[in-house]
Parts: C-alpha cells; sequence; structure tokens
C-alpha cells in the first residue's frame, strides 16, 4: 500500500467539501478520479499530498514513498536549458560515471590497484542497476515524444506557460515517482503528443492517479475508477467505461432496496398501528417497533441531471456552406498554408485536427473574417464559439450578459435557458468574471444556442466542461442537423460527431472523408489522402519528396547500426570488466584493459548522442 485515506472529513470556511471518505492506493495501481467542478477533487489531491490536514480522519503514507504531482496549471521554472532541466533529475548518474571514468584512469596509472578494481566493481554495479550509461536516451526520448525534438537548448524561461506545464510533465516522467498524480494532464497536448504519452504511461512502472476529462485517456490507463460526488467517494472496478455502467446498476440496486425498505416499513407501521393497543398483541407489535427502529436506509441520491443543450435554425442554407480555394495563411509573418483550400456541405459535421501551432484557430478566425477569399453559402448564418470566451462581459451579471445580446428574449425563458445549460437562478445574478471556466463554459454555450446558427463554429468547446456536461453537449451537436466545423483535442467527442475531418500538418490542408476512426486508420496504415486543392507538383517537389523518403530509410538502418553497435560494446565492457579481476597484479594488462575501456566509454557517448537525434 502507498497510500491510505481513511475516515477523512474537510470543510472550507465552515461548508463541508466530503465527509467519510476512504481510500487506498497500492503499488503499481492504475486509478481514475473524477467528479463534477466544484466536487473537491483537487482538495482531496492536496490532503493525499499533505498540504492540508483533514479535520477527522487519517492519511497515512508509505515511508519513503516518492510523490510526483502535475498541477493543471503552474508549469516548470528554471533559469537554465531544457537538457540541463532535465539532467538534474540524473545527478546521481553523471557522477556516478564520471567517478567511473576517474578511477579507471587511476587504476590505467597503476596507484593502488586492488583498492581502485574493488571501486571500479561497485561503481558498476550501481551504474548497472540504475540504467546510468542510457540517461541521456532517456532525456531525449522524453523530450521528443513531448514535442520539444530539437529544442533541448532553448531555455526553459522564454518558454509559453502550456509549454512549462508540459515540461513539469516530462521531468515528473523521468524521475519515476512511486506515485504519480496527474491533474488533467491532456489540457495542453496535441493528438500525437496526447498518443505518445498514453503509450508511455501504458508501461510506467510506478502507480498512476489521473484526474481526467478526456474519456479515452481514462480508458487506455486506467484499472478502478474514484467518483467524488455529493460529499461522497465511490469506488468502481473498470476504466471509465465501466464506470458509467457499474454506477448505473448501483444506483438501480440501491434504488431497489430502498423500495423493498418503504415496502417493509408500511407494513411494519400497519401492524403496529393495528396491533399495539390490545392486550393480546402489544409484545408482537412492540418487537415490531423495534425493528421499525433499526431500519436507517437513506433514499439514494439519484445521479446528477447533466445540461440539457439544443442547437435548432429558423433557415436552411443553400447546399454549399463554404467555399475557400487556393488561399495561403500566415500568423504575422509565419507561413501556416500554403494555397490550402476549404470546402463544407449543408450537414456535414467536420473536425479540424492539428498539431499545436499549426494554425487550427488561425484558420477558423480566417473563415470568419468575411476575407473575399471566402464564399459563404446563402442563407448561412455562423455561431461562433471562442475557447476563450473572450466575447462574454466579465462585468455584467450573466442573465444581462444573456439578455443584452437579445433584448426581445423573455426573461423567464433567458433563465429557463441558463438552467438547462446548467446555470442555477443563484448563479444567474453573479457577475460573468465571478464564474469558474465550467460555467462561463456554459453560458457561452447558452448564448451560441440563442444564435439559433445553422452553421456552428466550435474552437475547443469542452476545454472547461466536466464529463457530463461533455457527453451532453455531444449528444446535442449529434441531434443537430446543421453544419458544423470544430476543433477538440477530446478524441472521443471527435469519433462521436465528426463526419469528416480535416488535418493541417506539415503546412499542408487535408481532408479525410468518413469519420474520425476512418482518419486514424488512414494515418496507420500511411495511406495517402485525398486532397481538397490538389497541386500539381513540380519536379522539384516531387524530387524533395523522394530524397527524403530516402532519407527516412537512412535513418532507420543507422538506428538499427547504433543500437546492435551499443550492445556489442556493452557485452565487451562485462567481458573486460572481468578481465580486470584475473589481471588485476599485472600492471601492464591492467593499463591497456582500462585504455580499451575509455575508448569504448567514448564510443558509447558518441553513438549515444547521435541516437538521441534519430529517434
Amino acid at each position: 500500500m502507498l497510500i491510505s485515506l481513511n475516515g477523512v472529513t474537510f470543510s472550507y470556511t465552515g461548508e463541508k467539501i466530503f465527509s467519510d471518505v476512504s481510500l487506498s492506493i497500492d503499488e503499481g495501481e492504475r486509478v481514475g478520479f473524477i467528479g463534477g467542478n466544484g466536487e473537491g477533487k483537487t482538495t482531496l489531491i492536496k490532503l493525499i499530498l499533505g498540504e492540508l490536514i483533514p479535520e477527522e480522519g487519517s492519511v497515512l503514507k508509505k515511508n519513503g514513498i516518492r510523490l510526483g504531482y502535475l498541477p493543471q496549471s503552474g508549469g516548470f521554472e528554471h533559469a537554465d536549458t531544457v537538457r540541463l532541466a532535465m539532467e538534474e533529475v540524473f545527478e546521481r548518474d553523471k557522477f556516478l560515471l564520471n567517478e567511473l571514468q576517474k578511477t579507471q584512469e587511476k587504476m590505467a596509472g597503476g596507484e593502488n590497484l586492488p583498492y581502485f578494481l574493488h571501486r571500479c566493481e561497485t561503481l558498476e554495479r550501481e551504474i548497472n542497476s540504475r540504467d546510468s550509461y542510457h540517461y541521456g536516451v532517456k532525456i531525449q526520448t522524453v523530450l521528443n515524444g513531448m514535442g520539444f525534438s530539437g529544442r533541448s537548448d532553448e531555455k526553459v524561461s522564454v518558454m509559453s506557460g502550456g509549454e512549462k506545464t508540459k515540461l513539469k510533465l516530462c521531468r515528473l516522467l523521468l524521475e519515476e515517482p512511486d506515485l504519480l498524480i496527474l491533474d488533467e494532464p491532456t489540457n495542453h497536448l496535441d493528438l500525437s503528443t496526447l498518443f505518445w504519452l498514453e503509450e508511455y504511461l501504458s508501461s510506467y512502472k510506478g502507480a498512476l492517479f489521473v484526474v481526467s476529462h478526456d474519456r479515452y485517456f481514462l480508458d487506455k490507463l486506467t484499472s478502478r475508477t474514484l467518483e467524488l460526488e455529493n460529499g461522497k467517494l465511490n469506488s468502481y472496478k473498470g476504466n471509465y467505461s465501466k464506470y458509467k455502467i457499474l454506477k448505473e446498476e448501483r444506483y438501480k440496486t440501491e434504488l431497489r432496496e430502498y423500495e423493498k425498505q418503504l415496502e417493509k416499513t408500511k407494513k411494519l407501521k400497519e401492524y403496529i398501528d393495528k396491533n399495539l393497543v390490545r392486550a393480546t398483541t402489544a409484545k408482537s407489535a412492540q418487537s415490531r417497533v423495534k425493528q421499525l427502529d433499526k431500519i436507517t436506509l437513506d433514499k439514494p441520491i439519484p445521479p446528477k441531471e447533466p445540461p440539457r443543450f439544443r442547437f435548432s435554425y429558423e433557415t436552411k442554407p443553400y447546399e454549399r456552406v463554404l467555399f475557400a480555394p487556393g488561399f495561403d495563411l500566415y500568423a504575422g509573418e509565419k507561413p501556416l498554408l500554403k494555397n490550402a483550400g476549404f470546402t463544407l456541405m449543408r450537414g456535414e459535421k467536420c473536425a479540424l485536427t492539428g498539431d499545436n501551432g499549426t494554425g487550427k484557430s488561425t484558420l477558423l478566425k480566417f473563415l470568419l473574417s468575411g476575407d473575399k477569399r471566402v464564399s459563404v453559402g446563402k442563407f448561412v448564418k455562423c455561431a461562433y464559439y471562442d475557447q476563450e470566451n473572450a466575447a462574454l462581459e466579465s462585468e455584467a451579471t450573466v442573465i444581462d450578459d444573456l439578455r443584452f445580446r437579445f433584448p426581445l428574449f423573455p426573461l423567464t425563458e433567458a433563465y429557463s435557458l441558463l438552467a438547462q445549460s446548467g446555470i442555477d437562478s443563484d448563479d444567474a445574478l453573479k457577475k460573468v468574471k465571478e464564474l469558474s471556466g465550467g460555467l462561463k463554459a456554459k453560458l457561452a454555450l447558452a448564448i451560441l444556442q440563442a444564435q439559433k446558427g445553422n452553421f456552428l463554429i466550435l474552437d475547443e468547446p469542452t476545454n472547461h466542461l466536466d464529463l457530463l456536461s461533455r457527453e451532453a453537449l455531444e449528444s446535442a451537436l449529434k441531434e443537430f442537423d446543421g453544419t458544423l466545423l470544430f476543433v477538440s483535442h477530446d478524441r472521443r467527442f471527435i469519433e462521436s460527431i465528426a463526419t469528416s475531418v480535416y488535418c493541417i500538418e506539415n503546412g499542408t490542408l487535408t481532408k479525410f472523408n468518413g469519420g474520425y476512426s476512418a482518419f486514424l486508420e488512414s494515418n496507420r496504415q500511411k495511406n495517402v489522402p485525398e486532397k481538397t486543392a490538389p497541386v500539381k507538383k513540380t519536379e522539384n517537389e516531387s524530387y524533395r519528396s523522394k530524397e527524403e523518403r530516402a532519407r527516412e530509410a537512412r535513418k532507420r538502418q543507422r538506428v538499427c547500426e547504433i543500437e546492435t553497435r551499443l550492445t556489442k560494446i556493452e557485452e565487451e565492457q562485462e567481458r573486460i570488466n572481468a578481465d580486470l579481476i584475473i589481471f588485476a597484479a599485472d600492471y601492464a594488462k591492467v593499463k591497456e584493459i582500462t585504455d580499451r575501456l575509455n575508448s569504448l566509454q567514448e564510443e558509447s557517448d558518441r553513438l549515444y548522442e547521435e541516437y538521441g537525434t534519430l529517434i
């Protein structure tokens, strides 16, 4: 057991957050932790970390446990380069390798051979147990996988907040704590990085405790699900998909038991009322009273109702909703797309994908900008959801922000729309700036519904929504029979809704007809997709493409050569270290052996450095 919480209760300013919470996390366990916004997930994590002290109950930890925590916000701060920041994790490994080299040099000089031979053996044992020779490869593997390929020499201090959060995760992965606590680790990751992280964590040796709104991520990595709801913590065996089934079954079972109890209570009361005053049956009635006093089962609290979104429109547009042939796209001076084309037909639900920084949000804004290169079909009415919710009036109340935009909207209908979107009457009277990220998202979605657009353009609409709200939005957009263009990092959301996919990759905009699964399959099989605006390749472009393929083949061959050679070097190092013991008294032979060891180590260092640039 790594962590155990026993009967923990905690309150903020007199308001109870949760009570009598108990849980344990075992070594190597994979736990998903879910709950609505404001239920207290972060508070529970802080109790595990020891940053908060429970009012009642206890938090026990295994002696010497190493905890790693990735918060939702707050990135990694460091004054030096990315690589030096990551190398700090391996100070012991660097020390050991340096000591081994010094010891081997002293042996070559003939100093105190028995002592230095023993010292060599001790260092080698620890180096091998820690896998110290490969620390550079570990760093490069994690940095490349997390999207920092070729950026090892950049200063951490000049990076964006999202990049610093990713670096914090890189550092935690390299530290390999016994329990890795991840609070929304997918927030700043593009799809390719997300796939890599899932694979990496699948083979992680320590235990995982994951808070996430990404249902795919939870399904792939977790084998137990904890849910914090209404101040209580419930445990379900299985991943998120299994949890949904088990939760429904648990509620139905509890409800049946409660209804049986009601029926039993009713019969007991009827018997008592009839027989308590009769002398012949009073004793029997008193027995029933005692039975009645023992019945304490409370009515189970039904699962929380999700928001109810509904998108409708008044006028049907012409068949071609949007057409933008042959355009270039820039972010300032930086080119994003060259000679791209974009077409959407009525009723199409299109996901726009691509790594961070490739220009997805910029493309959406370009298509909305009224630029003469973009042709919008007749009777098309656009409605736009901005991931930053920058258009909300922060100083206005929620109800006023909605009604200012739609002056003819009746007050009762405005409150009803907000309530259906998950904003109660108390929150409706708060200023927008006082709302949580989740409530701001729901307000923006309420405004979107009121706009009655037949063409919805959504930029990361699920970012601040809890799982229930995401699934409610997903259902509403599946039922919407208008046209949809959206950006999202939620793969379950994309898969459920998208009928086509546009992908931005290497400065090219490519369309995949079919859903998200078809898009992923096309990528896996390395099929050449159909381009929306095909451009005839020049001889030079064709030549570069062949050259690039040849370069990739050479790279793969070189990786194989390096791996083979490194294996042979390690085998030879083991043999030579054994020879040191045999020839310990022969100074000339020891010098020859240590010279060879130094030569092999230098070659190994060069190969590992090259290997890190290739993988």
